[in-house]
C-alpha cells in the first residue's frame, strides 16, 4: 500500500491462529543492566546489543517476517549522559558501515524512521545512503527507529494535515482517523503484529503509539544481548497460539474465517 492511499486503523482479519505474524516491533532493552550484571562498562553492554542485532535480524528473515522494527534510540534517549549517548552514535555509525552492505547481500531493505535533524552530518548521509543502496530489496524490510517517539510522530502528522486544511485541500470536519494515517511513520507497510520488549519491563516506552493499536504485545524477562534467535522463535510461538479478534467477540473471528 503506497503512502498517500489512507489506511483504516484497524486490520483486516488475515491471519489465525498458528500464523506468522508478518511485522515484529522490538524494544529493545537492558543493555546497560547486562553489562553490569558482567561487570562490564556500559559500552560493553551496547556492543553486545548490536550482536543481538545481527542475530534477530538473520532469524526473522529465516522465518520470513516480512518487516522487523527496531526501537534503537528514542526522543528521551538524549537524557542519558553524554558521554554514552557518544558512544551508542558512535556504535551506531561503525554499523552503518559494517552491515549494510552484509545486509543489502542478503536482500534486506533498510528504512530509518525518526527526527533525524539532531544527528551529525555524517550519521544522516549514511542513513540515507542505507536507504538508497538497499531501496529495492524485497526479502524483508528492517526498519530502524532512532531518535524516535509515538507522540513525536502522531504529532507530525497532525501537523502535515493541518498544512492540507491551511491549503484548503481537507476541510477540518474531513479529518479523521483514516485521513490521519497516510502521514503516520511506516504507513506504506503492514501494521505491527507482534510487538516484543526484552528487560522485563512491562510498558510500551512512547513507541509506535498509533501503529501498535492492534498489535500482540509480549514481554521477556532476558535483557536484550541474552535475546537469541530461540527466545524469537518462542515468542513467534506464542504469538502463533493467540485469537487476534479486533473488537469482535470470538465466534464471529470462527465464523468470518469459515472455522
Amino acid at each position: 500500500m503506497s503512502s498517500d492511499q489512507p489506511r483504516s486503523s484497524a486490520p483486516d482479519i488475515d491471519s489465525h491462529q498458528g500464523a506468522l505474524p508478518r511485522h515484529v516491533a522490538i524494544i529493545m532493552d537492558g543493555n546497560n543492566r547486562w553489562a553490569r550484571k558482567h561487570g562490564l562498562p556500559g559500552e560493553e553492554g551496547h556492543r553486545a546489543g548490536e550482536q543481538a542485532v545481527q542475530t534477530i535480524i538473520r532469524q526473522a528473515a529465516t522465518r520470513g517476517i516480512d518487516v522487523l522494527t527496531l526501537f534503537a534510540f528514542s526522543s528521551e534517549n538524549w537524557r542519558r549522559p553524554p558521554e554514552e549517548v557518544a558512544h551508542l552514535m558512535a556504535l551506531f555509525l561503525k554499523a552503518l558501515g559494517g552491515r549494510v552492505e552484509e545486509l543489502h547481500a542478503k536482500g534486506v531493505s533498510i528504512r530509518f524512521i525518526g527526527d533525524r535533524s539532531a544527528f551529525s552530518q555524517d550519521l544522516q548521509d549514511g542513513m540515507s545512503e542505507a536507504e538508497a543502496l538497499t531501496a529495492n530489496n524485497r526479502r524483508m524490510t528492517v526498519v530502524i527507529a532512532v531518535n524516535y517517539g509515538g507522540q513525536w510522530d502522531i504529532a507530525n502528522a497532525a501537523r502535515q494535515l493541518a498544512e492540507q486544511v491551511a491549503a484548503g485541500q481537507i476541510r477540518p470536519d474531513q479529518i479523521s482517523a483514516e485521513t490521519l494515517a497516510p502521514y503516520i511513520a511506516m504507513a506504506d507497510l503492514p501494521l505491527p503484529d507482534l510487538l516484543i520488549r526484552t528487560g522485563g519491563d512491562q510498558r510500551i516506552s512512547n513507541f509506535l503509539l498509533w501503529q501498535l493499536a492492534y498489535s500482540e504485545l509480549c514481554f521477556s524477562a532476558l535483557l536484550w544481548p541474552d535475546f537469541g534467535a530461540e527466545a524469537f522463535d518462542e515468542a513467534l510461538q506464542d504469538y502463533a497460539g493467540r485469537q487476534r479478534r479486533f473488537g469482535r467477540s470470538g465466534e464471529e473471528v470462527a465464523s468470518l474465517k469459515g472455522e
